[in-house]
């Protein structure tokens, strides 16, 4: 990863704001603003299906009830993951992730899945999206960003596909957290904003690692994570900030 391949700016959940998050819809819709790559969660269905979804429960943005990861593949892709957002998205579903891999990789752009584990399955689930992964990009020029904020779930993903890149989320900078990217062979930190400041930066690029954060919507910050030198910026504002 000498060349990092990834552009700056990045499309949280697809462009989760302005459409439903994590669905081929939001995708759809940060591609019309012109983002090239996008963020997304993915986590197991009880069948081992893996499928775009950030809370481990279904009310939020579905139709549905109780866990996803407790359901099979072939109950929750009859879910009405849109009209919690607008009428305009009523029927959306969730995708797996192998339609969303194939609608990036059809299009010619990035990709960053963060690895989102039901609670109790975390390695499993590492890899088995690592795995997937693997299989869905085999023979393209790049690769997706593997990442998580588990690192027992990337540690699955290593030990299942360990040339895929990685990287290390951080909501709070936890005693260990370099020694534990080093470990995992990461290539990148991704941070909550308001964790980079020249210390931080500096920490993580002498030890070779790639600084991205999120989740940034306001000008301000944005133009402060680039004077810092970080190289991803995760945003719901694909309105706002023009990736070109």
């Amino acid at each position: 990863m000498a060349d990092w391949p990834y552009p700056r700016w990045i499309a949280h959940r697809g462009a989760g704001k302005l459409a439903p998050e994590n669905t081929l819809a939001a995708f759809r819709v940060g591609a019309s603003y012109g983002y090239r790559m996008f963020e997304c969660d993915a986590k197991l269905s009880a069948d081992g299906v893996p499928f775009l979804m950030h809370d481990a429960t279904l009310e939020r943005t579905t139709n549905g009830r109780g866990t996803g990861g407790d359901k099979p593949w072939s109950e929750l892709s009859q879910l009405d993951a849109g009209s919690w957002h607008s009428r305009t998205y009523a029927g959306e579903p969730l995708p797996t992730m192998e339609a969303v891999a194939r609608y990036c990789i059809r299009n010619g752009w990035f990709l960053n899945v963060e690895i989102k584990p039901t609670p109790g399955v975390e390695a499993r689930t590492g890899e088995v999206v690592a795995a997937e992964a693997q299989r869905l990009w085999a023979g393209q020029a790049v690769q997706p960003l593997l990442t998580s904020f588990r690192p027992d779930a990337l540690e699955g993903a290593q030990r299942a596909a360990p040339a895929l890149p990685r990287g290390l989320l951080l909501d709070t900078l936890w005693k260990g957290w370099l020694e534990t990217a080093l470990t995992l062979d990461c290539v990148a930190i991704v941070c909550n904003q308001n964790l980079w400041d020249v210390s931080t930066v500096t920490q993580a690029k002498s030890a070779g690692f790639r600084c991205l954060s999120y989740t940034v919507n306001d000008e301000w910050a944005a133009e402060g994570l680039v004077e810092l030198g970080t190289d991803g910026i995760i945003t719901d504002r694909v309105d706002l900030f023009s990736p070109a």
